[in-house]
């Protein structure tokens, strides 16, 4: 086997994600996710430093692409807008390419410790998020707190389409949650962006 063979990623990441819900997290060693996969111990460490970085594959990417998008953004009638419009952009092309999401997921809520690395993804998001509105113009605090609420809104709509067994287009899942949150804000967030 080729010592960078670009498919190794993806069954690495299938590997663990089997063994992590068949055995559970804890229980799993990178021993075992390197021989399902087929390729050694040490090769896996070429891949990953540890075994829970498996999950989070690729997870670099949204950051940078969030912030592209709202740079791009042509919405500007309110930073919430803007930062939505590029929720709902990389959103659709990210659920797009999402075959083991709800997998992942439950696989997620089972360890504190994945738990955390979640959370620190999600962090990044809303720190590009933050940046790129600041970048356009919006102020800093309100940069900050635009970006907490477009990536709770966000994380709302995924869960949403992932609960409805990804039946629903995921801007109307995101529609959904902007909706429920504009509801719970009393209508301000509708007119405040």
């Amino acid at each position: 086997m080729a010592r960078w063979d670009p498919g190794t990623q993806d069954r690495l990441f299938k590997a663990a994600l089997e063994l992590y819900s068949e055995l559970g997290y804890d229980s799993v060693t990178v021993t075992q996710i390197a021989e399902r996969a087929g390729i050694t111990r040490r090769s896996y460490f070429r891949y990953f430093p540890d075994k829970r970085e498996v999950l989070f594959v690729g997870s670099e990417r949204l950051p940078v692409a969030l912030r592209q998008a709202v740079l791009d953004a042509t919405d500007t009638s309110t930073p919430l807008a803007t930062a939505l419009q590029a929720f709902a952009d990389v959103g659709s092309q990210l659920t797009a390419r999402l075959d083991h999401a709800a997998d992942r997921r439950a696989v997620i809520r089972t360890s504190a410790e994945l738990q955390e690395r979640e959370r620190t993804k999600h962090a990044a998001v809303t720190a590009a998020i933050r940046d790129a509105l600041r970048e356009r113009g919006t102020e800093p605090q309100r940069a900050h707190l635009t970006a907490q609420i477009a990536a709770l809104i966000f994380q709302n709509a995924f869960d949403q389409w992932l609960d409805g067994d990804r039946q629903s287009d995921f801007v109307t899942c995101l529609d959904a949650a902007t909706a429920s949150f504009r509801d719970a804000a009393g209508g301000e967030g509708q007119a405040q962006g």
